[in-house]
């Protein structure tokens, strides 16, 4: 952490989508975005092909400069945000520009990634996969019911987007009780699974991780490859508040601050062999 400070003048990455761009400042591991949409932006018109989910899962945390947006959720709730209001749009949602002026916005989250244009080919990248799921959801859907459950999920949702984008990953999407994310490195993703775990207990909720390393393919904004498989298999052989992680990522962790557990060895579901899984034990400073 040190003094610094930087111009939207002056971006390091500015990004145009169909009716808007996106100033982007770095402050170290902080990424602050400016987000200006022009009159008639609508972000399942003008970003859904961009993304490649149905909705922006994205979490914004921010303050409004000018103009006007209303954001909808999938329940139907609607917020409308104007100049002064400062805002958290949780991920999920549609948002479109009200009125004939520009919507301008400085955020404070996802700005890492946000708006970032894709090449339409299938990329194969090496990347580290997480994938989480909450313990007992369905216990947990039938004693709260339906209303309370969605916002429960929604926060949820909300709070492991944060962990991933502080931690440099990437939402790939939300699956209905956990999420899948991608991170550019295998320390950087355990740190983030740990953190959605720790967010989860804060309210109330156990989830389970798997970690695993490999290529995978990028497209339209899903990854896909037996590398997500695996990291969804060894999610399934956790335990409520454990987090799994396969050999190769172990072997890319030395001197990372982490230490693990032997956890034996594993029949992963439509994959052959026995695979030797670790379990994350401590968390040290990284």
């Amino acid at each position: 952490m040190r003094l610094q400070r930087r111009r939207f003048s002056e971006a390091s990455d500015v990004r145009t989508i169909p009716r808007g761009r996106i100033d982007v400042v770095e402050l170290d591991d902080t990424v602050v975005g400016r987000m200006t949409y022009e009159p008639g932006w609508r972000w399942s018109v003008d970003v859904q092909p961009i993304a490649g989910t149905d909705t922006c899962q994205y979490h914004h945390v921010g303050i409004v400069l000018s103009g006007r947006l209303r954001v909808q959720m999938p329940d139907g709730t609607e917020l409308e945000l104007g100049p002064g209001d400062v805002f958290e749009i949780p991920p999920g949602h549609d948002a479109w520009v009200v009125g004939d002026e520009p919507w301008v916005s400085i955020d404070f989250e996802a700005m890492r990634t946000y708006g970032k244009q894709r090449d339409a080919r299938d990329e194969r990248i090496l990347a580290s996969i997480v994938f989480t799921d909450i313990v007992d959801s369905t216990r947990l859907a039938e004693e709260l019911g339906a209303a309370s459950w969605r916002d429960l999920v929604g926060e949820h949702n909300r709070k492991a987007s944060g962990a991933i984008d502080r931690y440099r990953g990437r939402l790939v999407k939300t699956t209905g009780d956990g999420v899948l994310a991608q991170f550019d490195g295998a320390e950087r993703a355990v740190r983030g699974a740990a953190a959605i775990r720790d967010a989860a207990v804060g309210i109330g909720l156990a989830i389970r991780a798997g970690v695993h390393t490999g290529e995978v393919q990028t497209v339209a904004g899903d990854v896909r490859g037996i590398a997500v498989h695996t990291a969804a298999r060894i999610m399934a052989d956790a335990g409520a508040g454990e987090i799994l992680v396969s050999a190769t990522v172990m072997d890319l962790l030395d001197g990372s601050g982490l230490a693990f557990e032997d956890a034996g060895m594993h029949e992963l579901k439509g994959l052959h062999g026995a695979r030797q899984l670790y379990r994350l034990a401590s968390i040290g400073p990284g």
